[in-house]
């Protein structure tokens, strides 16, 4: 089943904002993902029409980069840090108390569609260590015990929006740094919060 109108309609607004159009092929990839939750054959072979470049040459983007995700992942994508400043603060401990709480390991979704956990390369919070992400809202300074409250959270108040200041508040600790202005907007699902793209929302 092809993309629907105001779909394509949209996805032939971002590609007038690139001088080529096969230079749209990210943020065509973060449509696909907004709109069935991972990069299905149907999008490929869609952004591939669009763009006019091969299917293979579509495949080859998506299935480079890890935050284009090939299979259905749940409504809140927990991410665990696992390069060295986090791994030396801790996140081995992380991750297990969080495989523990979900029952799932690397790259599994549990059977309600809630939580898909993974394991990820550095973040870039590394004063913050150790740091997860929430569908990619980062929370800096994370403790054990502090996955269990946050899973029972999500699982409980299942925001519409997911919120870095509203996390690290809840669950976080030690930051990298000040953040200094507050910010009411996040992301709307499990993939990264763009305005451009319709993936950013407002915290209620």
């Amino acid at each position: 089943m092809s993309w629907k109108r105001p779909l394509i309609a949209e996805a032939k607004k971002l590609i007038e904002m690139y001088p080529e159009k096969r230079s749209a092929l990210g943020p065509l990839l973060y449509l696909a993902l907004r709109e069935d939750g991972y990069i299905s054959n149907d999008s490929i072979k869609q952004i591939s029409e669009l763009i006019g470049i091969t299917e293979v040459q579509v495949h080859s983007v998506s299935t480079f980069y890890s935050m284009y995700k090939q299979n259905p992942v749940g409504k809140y994508l927990v991410s665990v840090c696992k390069s060295i400043s986090c791994e030396i603060s801790g996140s081995n401990s992380i991750n297990k108390e969080l495989m523990d709480v979900t029952n799932l390991n690397h790259l599994e979704t549990d059977e309600e569609g809630m939580f898909t956990i993974e394991k990820v390369e550095c973040i870039g919070a590394c004063g913050g260590a150790p740091a997860v992400q929430i569908n990619y809202e980062t929370i800096e300074g994370i403790e054990e015990g502090k996955i269990s409250e946050l899973c029972s959270w999500l699982r409980e108040v299942q925001p519409e929006v997911v919120n870095s200041d509203e996390l690290q508040e809840k669950f976080g600790g030690r930051k990298s740094f000040d953040w200094a202005i507050e910010d009411k907007f996040g992301t709307t699902g499990p993939y990264p919060g763009f305005q451009n793209y319709n993936t950013v929302g407002e915290q209620s």
